[in-house]
């Protein structure tokens, strides 16, 4: 699908069913949403340019995302979505021509729909691509700090949680809460690493754009700078993430081993309480004709009473060294 934006005095004014003919008048940004062969075909005849196909947006090399192909500068990098959901990074392109810009793209990307519904009410969309294309920069850069922040939300409940209750012995925390925190710190570290990998594509673009842009206005090229700073910032603060959901992680997988050894020391002392027990059973199930308890009237009881007092003298002695 095709969405053709032009800008005017109110705003962006979209189409989104063109007639494969020729570029509406004034067309300044289009964004092809998993474009079919036949609109590809359509853009790089009314453009004169070669857009970048699918298998292409999503090789690795550099100078397979970053290149300048005439008058045409392609720049491709990684965009995280789904953050709410299921995060998944996708690979979007960038072509930037002296009269429009064009993005390719296969998925849905909350930040495109924000910037085309605020492009309507106005002036994101020039008729100076090079500007659109640094709005629309500037608007994932602001999506990506977001996610950022609220990973960093997340996590930070995530540690008031474990270690309150940890600390805590009327809140010890279960087996199957400690399950749950361990789904929610892998969550959170695969939200950060697809973050940082897309903090790191977008610093490649924004570099590469700089210099593909150096002969344009001074303002432009101000404004790509901080954005590269920006993205500075955020791939460190990605790094941070990932050390704290490290951390977390330890401190989980430490916790779950607590409790599972609190687990085992239980069948443990329970196997060395009925210890005795089970050896002075053994001893009067013998039957020895000699064994005076066997003729005494108060042999049973006495055989008890001894099993019992065996079992809870081991119990309180544990105790009384705080093994317990």
């Amino acid at each position: 699908m095709l969405k053709i934006y032009s800008p005017g005095d109110g705003g962006a004014t979209c189409v989104t069913d063109p007639t494969h003919e020729s570029l509406p008048l004034g067309a300044a940004w289009i964004d092809m949403i998993s474009p079919t062969r036949d609109e590809e075909l359509f853009i790089e005849r009314a453009l004169g340019i070669a857009v970048p196909t699918r298998d292409e947006m999503i090789e690795i090399e550099p100078s397979s995302r970053l290149y300048i192909e005439g008058d045409a500068t392609v720049l491709t990098a990684n965009l995280l979505i789904g953050v709410d959901k299921d995060p998944v990074s996708t690979a979007v392109s960038f072509v930037l021509t002296p009269t429009v810009l064009i993005t390719i793209r296969y998925a849905e990307p909350r930040v495109f729909e924000t910037f085309a519904a605020h492009a309507g009410r106005a002036t994101l969309v020039s008729a100076d691509p090079g500007m659109t294309l640094v709005n629309l920069l500037d608007a994932i850069v602001d999506r990506l700090a977001d996610s950022l922040e609220g990973v960093g939300g997340e996590m930070d409940q995530v540690s008031r949680s474990t270690f309150r209750r940890a600390n805590s012995k009327q809140q010890r925390m279960t087996t199957a809460a400690l399950t749950v925190l361990l789904d929610r710190i892998a969550r959170a570290q695969d939200i950060v690493s697809k973050a940082r990998d897309s903090a790191v594509s977008l610093a490649r673009l924004l570099s590469f754009a700089s210099f593909a842009m150096k002969k344009t206005g001074n303002g432009t090229r101000d404004h790509l700078k901080s954005l590269s700073r920006d993205v500075a910032s955020l791939t460190d603060h990605a790094t941070y993430l990932s050390g704290n959901v490290t951390f977390l992680l330890d401190a989980a997988l430490g916790l779950i081993n607590i409790e599972q050894s609190a687990i085992i020391k239980i069948f443990s002392v329970g196997s060395v309480i009925f210890l005795p027990p089970t050896v002075i059973a053994s001893i009067y199930g013998m039957n020895f004709v000699a064994m005076p308890e066997l003729h005494w009237a108060y042999g049973y009881p006495f055989a008890l009473g001894l099993m019992v007092l065996s079992a809870v003298g081991p119990y309180y002695f544990f105790k009384a060294r705080g093994w317990l």
